[in-house]
């Protein structure tokens, strides 16, 4: 067999997605050590974004160290900001001045008017439904403990969240997801691994695949050392959710299959259905968002939905251009390998492999590399003289 680092397990949980308050923060303040850290995730190149329901000047006032955030999601996800550069995008239509009006005039009060949002704080919930349902505005009341936010339909913590991952080219399936309250469990659930801090309401906890022992801070510094020790890596491995089925036993029970963290060899005599469970195996990763780069010598997965092809029979596929595709997550790619002469297979398949490591260090994807006919690329002479 080939020399196994071009197999080796990599490091796929690279970003974290961190509430603010009751999360990193406890009464409005994040702990000394718990920016500590967040510094040591960010020196080891891991991802960090921020996922808050405050209003940005709010969130400021509040942490002063907002750029250890490659990006930052506030306003419950209405609004991104990049602290790098100082720019915030709008995600959502702002609420029209009116309806905030209409509020004080019911006598609403408190009422913070942010960018894009509306918040008051309970028991103003009924006024703020009223008020929404005389006006005919398409608009959601989302719930943080005490707090009551007033946004467009259909925005959130997952929404935003889901924008700040394309602006990084990073898929939700690298994604560690942290939270405590009702309005973060959109975002934790889009998230590969989700954890609740240990004082994050029940609903919460129901919802997250992992508890912390610890509280606030506390427990994001838990959960950090759960990520440096790559414990989560192989626990995620074991979630339902972040399993498929691959079919039945003999005995009639349902073989899963996990998303990430094994390596499979279909082998068998042709005609024997290989290829039919890959195809089967691969539309299945599609389906649920997993990036796949297929390398395919013989030409047999031109059709296959769901992903680019490149390459034919008159013209090799670049690895550049190979690249370019999959450095997009919603892109998987299909490598056709019939214009490769035979004897530049194994040298194209170990330079594209380096390649590839490069962007699984960087991004933790593709999140599956398929071999088809792996004899064209690791012959037996070829590893003999290694």
């Amino acid at each position: 067999m080939r020399s196994p680092e071009h197999f080796e397990s990599f490091m796929r949980l690279i970003t974290v997605a961190s509430d603010y308050d009751g999360t990193l923060a406890q009464d409005g303040r994040a702990s000394e050590s718990t920016e500590a850290s967040l510094i040591k995730r960010k020196e080891t190149g891991r991802k960090l974004i921020l996922v808050s329901g405050r209003q940005l000047d709010d969130l400021t006032r509040v942490f002063e160290r907002i750029e250890l955030f490659d990006l930052l999601v506030v306003e419950n996800g209405a609004l991104l900001y990049n602290p790098g550069t100082k720019t915030h995008r709008p995600l959502c239509q702002p609420l029209p001045p009116a309806f905030a009006v209409a509020l004080r005039t019911a006598g609403v009060k408190p009422l913070s008017c942010g960018d894009m949002i509306v918040s008051t704080w309970h028991p103003h919930e009924q006024a703020v439904l009223e008020t929404i349902r005389k006006m005919g505005l398409d608009l959601q009341v989302i719930f943080n403990k005490g707090a009551v936010m007033i946004l467009p339909a259909r925005v959130n913590k997952a929404s935003g969240l889901a924008v700040a991952l394309d602006e990084l080219a990073l898929s939700p399936h690298n994604v560690v997801g942290i939270g405590d309250a009702e309005n973060d469990i959109a975002f934790l659930k889009s998230c590969e691994c989700s954890i609740a801090v240990a004082n994050a309401l029940p609903a919460v906890k129901a919802a997250a695949d992992l508890v912390t022992e610890r509280d606030h801070g506390a427990g994001v510094e838990e959960a950090a050392r759960l990520m440096m020790s790559n414990e989560l890596e192989h626990v995620s491995q074991t979630f339902s959710r972040n399993q498929v089925p691959l079919g039945t036993s003999l005995e009639g029970d349902e073989i899963m299959f996990p998303m990430g963290g094994v390596n499979v060899l279909f082998a068998g005599r042709s005609g024997a259905g290989k290829s039919t469970i890959a195809t089967g195996l691969v539309q299945r990763l599609a389906e649920r968002g997993y990036q796949f780069c297929l390398i395919d010598p013989e030409g047999d997965y031109e059709s296959l939905e769901k992903a680019v092809v490149l390459g034919t029979e008159q013209h090799a596929p670049g690895i550049d251009e190979a690249i370019r595709v999959l450095i997009k997550p919603a892109q998987n790619l299909v490598l056709n390998l019939l214009g490769v002469r035979l004897e530049d297979r194994p040298p194209f398949f170990t330079s594209l492999m380096a390649r590839l490591g490069e962007l699984r260090a960087s991004f933790g994807r593709p999140h599956w590399i398929i071999i088809d006919e792996a004899h064209h690329l690791l012959p037996v002479q070829r590893n003999l003289q290694q």
